[in-house]
């Protein structure tokens, strides 16, 4: 072997071993459940990206805004996704079902649409897989706020926040209904925190 082919094999090597104890070190397998936290009475303050729902205004396809005072003391569900995805299409029907069944507890599903459907196509699509909840669409700063699509490893991906603003679950890939209720359940029975 040459000293060229025998230095690239070294910094190939190399490179793999850091890329390994980076992921390794983190703490956080994207692909896997993660509960952050314990609950908690009071507001999120977290300086971690993501680990307090973003206070940015959320705003539908039919105009309505869900902005930070709108969306305070209840448990929010941020659900990003695509037209084109096999597994978003799969978990639409539980998504609505949920949301459908949840809208008077105090519970928000918001979906964050990724992809650029034109509205008529979207509308169509929404028609078609009879979506109960908003979807929303990846704004600019939306995208900054969950540090779109650097931090967001595949879609669906989906952020759970308690009552508080703090993230207590992410899910990559889809989430079915038992999944879902679940954990809104488990952060609807949490005390609520004193103002």
């Amino acid at each position: 072997m040459s000293t060229r082919t025998l230095i690239g094999i070294f910094l190939a090597a190399t490179v793999g071993v850091v890329i390994f104890l980076f992921v390794s070190l983190s703490g956080h397998d994207a692909k896997a459940p993660l509960v952050v936290g314990t609950p908690t009475a009071t507001a999120c303050t977290a300086a971690e990206v993501g680990a307090c729902l973003p206070k940015v205004d959320y705003v539908d396809t039919i105009g309505t805004a869900y902005t930070p005072a709108a969306l305070a003391g209840k448990v929010v569900v941020v659900n990003f996704w695509a037209t084109w995805c096999a597994p978003c299409k799969h978990e639409l029907p539980d998504f609505s079902k949920v949301a459908t069944a949840y809208a008077d507890r105090g519970v928000v599903i918001l979906g964050v649409l990724t992809d650029t459907p034109d509205p008529q196509t979207l509308l169509n699509f929404m028609s078609d897989f009879e979506i109960a909840y908003p979807i929303v669409r990846a704004t600019p700063a939306i995208a900054t706020a969950f540090d779109y699509p650097r931090a967001i490893t595949g879609i669906p991906t989906t952020y759970v926040y308690d009552r508080q603003g703090n993230r207590r679950k992410i899910e990559v890939g889809p989430m079915n209904e038992h999944e879902l209720r679940a954990v809104l359940d488990t952060l609807l029975a949490e005390p609520v925190a004193a103002s």
